[in-house]
């Protein structure tokens, strides 16, 4: 197949319908991906589940090895149940949003236990399965099912505002825009249409070319009858309501050693934010600065805690997070789990928690 730069795949024709320019665009430049097959090809559920749970909020590009990791480790959906939990946080570690891990593995759990290691062919079904939404039910049954279902992300919405001339602010035309897209696939396949390459069809034209920035309208096998190219709008649409700006929080984090070396970690609990990962401990996250007095009443013990300089960043997706480093020696016996600095890349600590590591482990302390 061609991966050059899309071009209107000669042939098409602005009478087709919208679908068969989109396949026929797609049989010449869809991506090549790990977890895809070529077109015309019903993909495997595992993968397609695998793959689009990771893809959630994260690039293709940081995706694609963490993708092959899990396969050559777990190969299917029954491998990937027998494993340990903290297997599969510390696989996942880099890819944030952990709660999407833990799901993942409660969800092929819930396939084997439940459903004889099948995933259901249905988007309702899907949907019933743990960490499965709107978005990653449609895919799956579109790809590895062939059922009438596009999954709705980012690039699909841009096509969709684009394509129909939707000039309502994002979130708030998130229902509009998936209606949009739902419109553009024909109400049977017939063989001619299949739903699953047209789902990935979306996908790719909005990656490749509907574009955030600089669309190719003229590469396009839609631009002959897209509204917003012919209104000019294109390249400013979708419209987004303006963004809040995202507050600050501060807390401190109590980087307790042994004699050893080894050092305290313990675990979060397993809701809310990075839910049933290892952590070192630290204050409650808050927009206050914190006095020593407050923090050291947080501190998993009495002992001599001493501040590092500088601060440890992090960013989520709805607030900033600032972490001083507290460090002490441990006089004594502490709830939690010791680990030697070297083996810190066995546990399933997540991102922040290593930039955590990283600053206290710094070689001029």
């Amino acid at each position: 197949m061609a991966r050059n730069t899309p071009d209107l795949t000669a042939g098409s024709k602005i009478s087709d319908p919208p679908a068969a320019r989109l396949l026929l665009w797609y049989r010449s430049h869809a991506r090549e991906l790990p977890w895809r097959m070529a077109p015309g090809v019903v993909a495997d559920p595992y993968s397609v589940w695998l793959s689009e749970i990771m893809l959630q909020q994260t690039t293709v590009v940081t995706v694609a090895p963490y993708y092959r990791d899990f396969l050559a480790r777990w190969p299917g959906v029954e491998d990937l149940a027998e494993a340990p939990l903290d297997a599969v946080l510390s696989a996942w570690a880099g890819l944030g949003y952990y709660a999407r891990a833990r799901n993942l593995h409660a969800c092929a759990r819930a396939v084997c236990a439940d459903r004889g290691g099948r995933f259901p062919d249905t988007e309702a079904e899907l949907r019933t399965l743990p960490g499965i939404g709107p978005y990653t039910a449609a895919a799956v049954a579109a790809i590895a099912f062939g059922r009438r279902a596009v999954p709705v992300d980012g690039n699909v919405e841009r096509v969709a505002a684009r394509y129909f001339a939707v000039t309502a602010p994002l979130p708030g035309a998130k229902a509009e825009l998936r209606r949009r897209a739902e419109g553009l696939l024909p109400a049977e396949s017939n063989g001619a249409f299949p739903y699953g390459d047209l789902a990935q069809a979306l996908m790719d034209l909005g990656a490749m070319v509907c574009t955030p920035a600089k669309p190719r309208c003229d590469s396009c096998p839609l631009a002959g009858d897209c509204q917003g190219r012919a209104a000019g709008l294109a390249a400013e649409l979708p419209r987004r309501a303006p963004r809040r700006a995202r507050p600050l929080r501060r807390g401190i984090a109590f980087w307790l050693t042994r004699a050893d070396g080894a050092v305290l970690l313990r675990r979060r609990a397993e809701t809310g934010l990075l839910g049933g990962m290892m952590e070192v401990p630290s204050t409650e996250w808050r927009e206050a600065a914190w006095s020593a007095e407050e923090a050291r009443a947080q501190a998993p013990v009495a002992a001599s805690w001493q501040p590092l300089p500088g601060v440890v960043r992090h960013g989520f997706t709805h607030f900033r997070l600032e972490l001083e480093v507290w460090t002490a020696p441990a006089r004594g016996g502490a709830a939690g789990r010791w680990v030697r600095p070297e083996d810190l890349d066995a546990v399933a600590l997540p991102t922040l928690m290593r930039k955590v590591a990283r600053h206290a482990l710094q070689p001029d302390r």
